[in-house]
C-alpha cells in the first residue's frame, strides 16, 4: 500500500471533486450541516480572511477552543495557506497558556471566550495585561513579542480582537487566484501542525508534524476501520488532541466519510447523536465508552447502526470491550496505539480481530511503519516474546520538537528510529502488547500528564519544601495524580489549600486528587528518590481506606 503525496488542503479538495454532495460535517446540536463542497467553500473564505490579516506561510496560528465548527474550518484553512496550526489544550490555565504561546512563537491566537465556566479572556488578559491598551491586528505584549492578532469566536468581542465574522469579511478583498497561488506553493513535507506533549524534560514540547505525516496516518487509520463514504463517524473526542484531529477528522476526510461532531463530550448527547444520525462509527477513550454504557437511558437509544470506531488512550478491560461489541453493536471496533511524535498511530487492531486481541494487544503496525523491540538502554534487539523498549521508524515520525534539537536527538536516533519510552512485547503474529512505561508519565483518562511539570509548579508554593508527584490506580480514569509533599518546618497548610492553589493555576486534569504530607521519601544509597516505592506505599495507604479499586 503506497503513501499519499497530498497536503491537508488537497486531501479535502480531492473529496470535493469526487463526492461534492456527500455530507461532510454535521453538528446535530447546532443544526449545522454541510456537504464537502459547501464546507470547502467555508474553508476557502476563512483562508482568504487569514491572508487578509497578514498570516504568512510558516506563521504559527494557535487555536484554543472546544470542538466548534470554527476549529474544524481553521484546521483546513491554515493548511491551505501553509500556516502552522498550534493546538491548545482546552483545560490550560494562565501558566500553561503563557508557556505555549511564548515557546511556539504564536503570531495569531484563535480562541473561544470561555470553556466550562472558565473565562479564557480573563486568563489571556492575566498573561498579557497590555491587551487592554492594544488595537486589533496590532497587539502589543512584552511577554509575547510575536503575538499580533487575536480572533475571538463570538460576534461581540473585546476591542483588541477580531470577530470570526470580521475575518471572513476581510477575506473578500483577497481573490481566489491569490489563495490558489499560496496553496500551490506548499509541499507535503512542510510542517503544518504543532501539538504540545509532555516529555522526559517535564515541560511540554512542540511536536512538529507535516502534511505527509498526518494525511497518511489518517488514511491508514481509516483503512484499518474500513471506512467509506457510507460511514458516519461520531467524534466526541477533543480536536486539540491527535485523537480528534487525526484519528477523527483526517481519517474521515481521507475516505469522504461524514463527520458527526459534538462541541463537548456528554454521554447522553453522544448516544442521541449516534441514534439520530445513524452513526456507523464512534471514537472514544475507555472512560467515554464506560460513561455511555452506564448512562441511565442507554437502553432507550437505538445504537444498532454502529459498526466500528476506535478506542484508545488506555487499555480496555474485557468487560467493557464485550459490552461495546455486544450492547453497542460495534463488533468491528479497533484499538489504536501511538504517541503525538508518531502522528500518532503506530499500531492498530483490525476490524475482524477476535475480542481477545482487542483487549490484550494494541494491534500490529500499520503498513509503511517499522517497529522493533530493543533491550532497554541498548540498541540490541530483544528476543520475540520478551519485553523491551518499542522503537518505530517510517513516514509517521515527527520532524522534531520545535526549537529543541537536544530533545529531538534524544527521541530520534541517527538511523531515524523514534524511541517511544514504552515497554512492549511483540508476538510471532506481529501483534504487540504494551507492558509498561519507561517514563513516569501518568495517563489520566487518555490525557498524558508528566509529574515533573506539576512538581515544578508546586515548588513555587511558599509552604512546599519538596514534592514528588506519582500516578495511582483509579477505576474511572485509569490513573489519578497524587502529590507527596514535604512542608517547610514552620509552615502549616491543608490538603484543600494545595488543591485550591493548583485549581487556580493549572489545568484541572493535572490537579492532584490526592495530597499527602510526609517527612521523607524512600531513597537509594546514592540519594535518588525511589518513585516506585513511593507509589507502592501510597497505594497501600489508599487501599487501606478503600480508595483504590
Amino acid at each position: 500500500m503506497g503513501l499519499i503525496s497530498l497536503t491537508v488542503g488537497e486531501l479535502l479538495e480531492k473529496q470535493v471533486n469526487e463526492h461534492p454532495h456527500q455530507e461532510a460535517v454535521v453538528y446535530p446540536e447546532l443544526n449545522f450541516r454541510k456537504s464537502y463542497k459547501a464546507f470547502n467553500e467555508m474553508v476557502d473564505e476563512t483562508a482568504k480572511g487569514f491572508i487578509a490579516l497578514g498570516i504568512k506561510k510558516g506563521d504559527h496560528v494557535a487555536i484554543w477552543a472546544d470542538n466548534k465548527p470554527e476549529w474544524l474550518i481553521s484546521q483546513f484553512a491554515t493548511a491551505k495557506i501553509g500556516a502552522v496550526l498550534v493546538t491548545v489544550n482546552t483545560n490550560y490555565q494562565a501558566m500553561e497558556l503563557e508557556y505555549l504561546l511564548k515557546q511556539s512563537d504564536t503570531k495569531t491566537l484563535i480562541m473561544a471566550t470561555s470553556y466550562k465556566g472558565t473565562s479564557y479572556l480573563d486568563i489571556l488578559e492575566k498573561v498579557c495585561p497590555e491587551l487592554k491598551a492594544s488595537d486589533k491586528g496590532n497587539v502589543f505584549s512584552e511577554n509575547l513579542p510575536n503575538l499580533e492578532n487575536i480572533i475571538v469566536l463570538e460576534e461581540q468581542v473585546p476591542h483588541y480582537a477580531y470577530s470570526w465574522q470580521e475575518v471572513n469579511q476581510a477575506g473578500r478583498i483577497v481573490n481566489v487566484e491569490e489563495l490558489k497561488k499560496r496553496s500551490d506553493s506548499l509541499d507535503p513535507y512542510d510542517v503544518i501542525n504543532m501539538q504540545y506533549t509532555s516529555g522526559t524534560t517535564g515541560f511540554p514540547k512542540g511536536v512538529m508534524l507535516t502534511h505527509h505525516n498526518i494525511v497518511n496516518n489518517g488514511n491508514q487509520i481509516a483503512d484499518c476501520m474500513e471506512l467509506t463514504t457510507a460511514d458516519r463517524l461520531c467524534i466526541p473526542v477533543p480536536f486539540f488532541h491527535c485523537f480528534g484531529c487525526v484519528l477523527g477528522i483526517l481519517a474521515a476526510v481521507s475516505k469522504g466519510t461524514t463527520m458527526v461532531l459534538l462541541e463537548q463530550f456528554d454521554p447522553g448527547t453522544v448516544l442521541k447523536a449516534v441514534e439520530s444520525e445513524n452513526c456507523t462509527a464512534l471514537h472514544g477513550v475507555p472512560t467515554m465508552f464506560i460513561a455511555e454504557l452506564n448512562h441511565p437511558d442507554f437502553d432507550k437509544y437505538n445504537v444498532s447502526t454502529l459498526r466500528t470506531g476506535i478506542m484508545a488512550g488506555s487499555t480496555c478491560p474485557m468487560e467493557v470491550m464485550t459490552k461495546v461489541m455486544e450492547r453497542m453493536g460495534a463488533k468491528e471496533i479497533t484499538i489504536a496505539y501511538g504517541q503525538t511524535e508518531s502522528s500518532p498511530v503506530i499500531t492498530q487492531t483490525r476490524t475482524n480481530d477476535p475480542i481477545e486481541r482487542k483487549v490484550s494487544t494494541v494491534g500490529k503496525p500499520h503498513p509503511n511503519v517499522e517497529v522493533k523491540i530493543v533491550i532497554p538502554g541498548t540498541e540490541e534487539e530483544q528476543k520475540r516474546g520478551l519485553p523491551g523498549e518499542l522503537l518505530t521508524r517510517g513516514y509517521h515520525v515527527m520532524k522534531g520538537y520545535y526549537k529543541n534539537p537536544e530533545a529531538t536527538a534524544e527521541a530520534i536516533d541517527e538511523e531515524g528510529w523514534l524511541h517511544t519510552g514504552d515497554l512492549a512485547v511483540q508476538y510471532e503474529n506481529g501483534y504487540l502488547e504494551i507492558t509498561g512505561r519507561m517514563k513516569d508519565m501518568i495517563i489520566r483518562g487518555g490525557e498524558n500528564i508528566y509529574p515533573r511539570e506539576i512538581e515544578e509548579f508546586l515548588y513555587q508554593h511558599p509552604a512546599v519544601l519538596d514534592v514528588q508527584v506519582i500516578g495511582v490506580p483509579d477505576e474511572k480514569y485509569g490513573e489519578e495524580v497524587l502529590a507527596s509533599i514535604i512542608l517547610k518546618k514552620t509552615e502549616q497548610v491543608k490538603v484543600e489549600d494545595i488543591q485550591k492553589y493548583c485549581k487556580e493555576n493549572i489545568a484541572r486534569h493535572k490537579v492532584p486528587k490526592y495530597v499527602q504530607f510526609v517527612s521523607s521519601y524512600p531513597m537509594t544509597a546514592s540519594g535518588k528518590i525511589q518513585k516506585f516505592k513511593l507509589r507502592e506505599e501510597a497505594v497501600k495507604k489508599l487501599d487501606a481506606i478503600g480508595e483504590i479499586p
